[in-house]
């Protein structure tokens, strides 16, 4: 089975290489630039009411055969389906950013981890009401409770 991928714009951030990227996007205040192509530019419609923002890449310069890792937590592998390691066998990944402004095809976003020249996949409204679930916690991160840290 095979499933197509269209990227919908490219990622413009100061993060040359993954030593330069911080280990979650939510840890940084950087700007980066979402560009959108500009058949995808009506889409955007409704955008600049919106706060915060999912967005989906492409990890390009991900290893897609580790299946596992270790986190900056614990010196013990996990699982990848367990963890946010941007290694992993389809490399989407996935953050939650600031919408900082509008200008045509550009979103200006706080809060992004990709490496510049990622591929654009997907733009979704953040609901805090909808995405947000206080009693999720990573029971091998913490396992008396809560969730304190970043997978």
């Amino acid at each position: 089975m095979n499933i197509e991928l269209k990227p919908i714009g490219i990622i413009h951030s100061r993060y040359k290489d993954k030593k330069g990227a911080p280990r979650q996007g939510r840890l940084s205040d950087n700007l980066a630039v979402i560009e959108l192509f500009d058949e995808y530019v009506p889409g955007l419609k409704g955008v600049e009411t919106l706060t915060n923002l999912f967005v989906l890449y492409w990890g390009d310069r991900s290893d897609r055969n580790v299946l596992q890792s270790t986190t900056p937590f614990s010196t013990e592998q996990i699982g990848v389906f367990s963890s946010r390691s941007p290694n992993r066998p389809n490399p989407i990944a996935l953050c939650i950013v600031d919408l900082v402004s509008v200008d045509g095809n550009k979103l200006t976003v706080r809060g992004l981890d990709a490496l510049d020249g990622s591929l654009l996949l997907d733009i979704k409204a953040y609901s805090s009401s909808l995405d947000c679930i206080p009693s999720a916690r990573i029971g091998w991160q913490n396992p008396k409770g809560g969730n304190h840290g970043y997978a």
